[in-house]
């Protein structure tokens, strides 16, 4: 076997290792999708709360 088929045959074993597994990137985004949508759910109304109250103080309303 020559050089090039034993690179072949590593590369091809490699890739069919990785076939079936999700990337650690996906994994990390919709985490951080995740996060977001809890903290934007906790934290909503009270941040649109603070928001109209600046702007009443802002306009003097």
């Amino acid at each position: 076997m020559n050089t090039l088929s034993k690179w072949h045959s590593s590369l091809t074993a490699h890739v069919r290792d990785e076939e079936g597994d999700v990337p650690g990137w996906v994994l990390i985004t919709l985490m951080t999708a995740g996060l977001v949508v809890m903290i934007w759910a906790l934290a909503g109304p009270a941040l649109g709360s603070i928001f109209e109250q600046a702007i009443a103080r802002v306009s003097g309303m």
